[in-house]
């Protein structure tokens, strides 16, 4: 039993053995594996380096034969001495340890190479991109340097064109200031052939109408002509509700509208020289002729008493007059030095009074087509009224001034708060109506010339400086037209609006006439628009 038991425990110290033999070559193997991976991973990063640490090994193994051949020498001659040896010895222990040095010393400079190269790499990446840069530079400078040379081109050819144009203006304003002093000696040359145009025609007037004096027939009317006075009877004007026709009835702006006042025959005068005549029928305007011969605008209208005869103030200095039967004017009254805004019949049908710009009012002779009076009115003139010696004018210096014809002289001053736009007189000339500038209408009793009414209406606005507001027929109602397109309509007795007749005109209106018979109203705009409105 012992003998088995020892036996056992040799057995397993064998084992014991064997297992640790087993480790110990693991672990080996294991060290191998990783100097064989790490001598792998290694000798190429430093295989120049291990290649010139052989090279210095097979020198030093060639000193060392050399030193070993030496010595074998020595043996053979053993009369050298031990001091040789000892220095042979020295010596090869200096080269050794200068060989270790010279391989430190290359390891270092094999160091400071990759480092360099390093840095040469860098900085050939940095030249490559300078390069890059530098090619991009020269093509921005070669395009610029294009560029540069067309707009020298440019410039030089704009410089051309431009002392081409300049020598074109030096040439076209001298032609301008030829044809600039051609032009005045023209217009002069105009002025001094319509005057004497105008001196012939006032000749053959004055020699036509001492003519049919010696026949027994006048120019003017005869006096039973003027005794036989159709006038129009109004008993209840109508305040218009809605508009019965609209239509364009010129071509330009429309200025002045007149009703005559023995018929529905109505008269509109425009900026485009001309009157037309309209026949109101059956709730409509009918166009029944046309006045020529005016050289500007209109700017007012006046019928007779008999319904005939026509007079109208224009833009050119003068005023016209026609008869009904003939398109072209009977005669042309010439003598203002600025427009005639006003021109009226006075109560003889004889004579004709005239207003202007140039502030003075005329009185005409129709029997022999001359300026029988002036009146210095001291101011711009923009509308005259009259009777039979008495004339009413009204100025921009916002006064109504009365004259005596038959003395010339200023009888009375009303003030008012705005330029004077326009004036009328009722039908029994006992009130005297004026709209300004102030946006109202006044109505004077010219019986007690201390009293005034003022009217006015929120949104009534005059749209111009000859907006025109007038009476109606029987004295009872006032109308004028606003800068809205709005015709207003006051009550005289009561001092109120009315009617407001808004949305048939876009633009601002400038007169406006109601008929005789009381029946209708038209109304007038600067977009050259009638609209005929009726109460009925």
């Amino acid at each position: 039993m012992a003998a088995l038991g020892a036996e056992r425990g040799e057995t397993s110290k064998v084992e014991e053995k064997i297992n640790t033999q087993k480790t110990a070559d693991s672990w080996k193997r294991h060290i191998i594996r990783q100097l064989k991976h790490r001598d792998k991973y290694q000798k190429a990063m430093f295989q120049d380096v291990i290649l010139a640490y052989i090279n210095l090994l097979e020198r030093s193994n060639q000193r060392a034969l050399i030193t070993k051949g030496i010595l074998g020498s020595g043996s053979r001659y053993p009369a050298s001495s031990n001091d040789s040896l000892t220095s042979l010895i020295s010596k090869n222990d200096d080269l050794k340890k200068t060989t270790g040095e010279l391989a430190y010393q290359v390891l270092e400079l094999q160091q400071e190479i990759k480092i360099k190269d390093s840095v040469l790499e860098e900085q050939h990446a940095r030249m490559c991109e300078v390069r890059r840069d530098l090619l991009g530079v020269q093509a921005e400078d070669g395009s610029l340097a294009v560029r540069v040379a067309e707009v020298t081109e440019g410039n030089r050819l704009l410089k051309r064109e431009y002392d081409s144009l300049l020598e074109q203006h030096h040439d076209m304003d001298q032609t301008f200031r030829e044809e600039k002093v051609r032009g005045q000696e023209m217009l002069e040359e105009l002025v001094r052939r319509k005057q004497h145009a105008a001196i012939r025609m006032n000749s053959r007037n004055e020699r036509r109408v001492s003519r049919k004096k010696r026949r027994g027939n006048s120019l003017c009317l005869s006096l039973e002509e003027e005794l036989y006075v159709p006038v129009g009877i109004c008993l209840a004007a109508r305040v218009p509700v809605r508009a019965l026709h609209v239509l364009d009835a010129h071509e330009l702006g429309i200025n002045a509208v007149r009703f005559s006042s023995s018929c529905n025959l109505l008269a509109t005068g425009g900026t485009d020289r001309s009157i037309k005549l309209w026949d109101v029928k059956a709730g409509m305007l009918h166009n029944r002729g046309t006045l020529d011969g005016s050289n500007e605008g209109i700017t007012s209208i006046e019928f007779d008493q008999t319904g005939t005869r026509v007079i109208a103030a224009s833009y050119d200095k003068s005023a016209l007059f026609w008869r009904l039967d003939d398109s072209a004017p009977k005669l042309t009254l010439t003598g203002h030095s600025r427009k005639v805004t006003a021109a009226k019949f006075k109560c003889s049908l004889r004579q004709v009074v005239t207003g202007s710009a140039d502030r003075t009012v005329k009185i005409w002779d129709l029997h022999r087509a001359a300026c029988i009076q002036t009146i210095e009115v001291l101011s711009y003139c923009s509308d005259v009224v009259c009777s039979e010696h008495v004339i009413v004018s009204g100025h921009y210096d916002r006064k109504i001034r009365f004259w005596d014809s038959r003395a010339a002289s200023c009888t009375q001053e009303v003030p008012l708060q705005g330029k004077v736009t326009s004036l009328d007189i009722s039908t029994d000339h006992r009130q005297l109506l004026s709209c300004s500038r102030d946006e109202s209408l006044q109505v004077v009793d010219l019986r007690m010339n201390s009293s005034r009414i003022c009217f006015r209406a929120e949104g009534f606005k005059c749209g111009c400086d000859s907006t025109k507001a007038i009476f109606s027929p029987d004295g009872s109602y006032l109308a004028a037209g606003s800068a809205d397109g709005a015709v207003y309509i006051w009550n005289v007795n009561s001092g109120n609006l009315e009617t407001r007749l808004p949305d048939m005109h876009s633009s601002s209106i400038n007169a406006v006439a109601w008929s005789g018979s009381g029946e209708y109203v038209v109304s007038v705009d600067k977009s050259r628009r009638a609209v005929l409105w009726s109460g009925i």
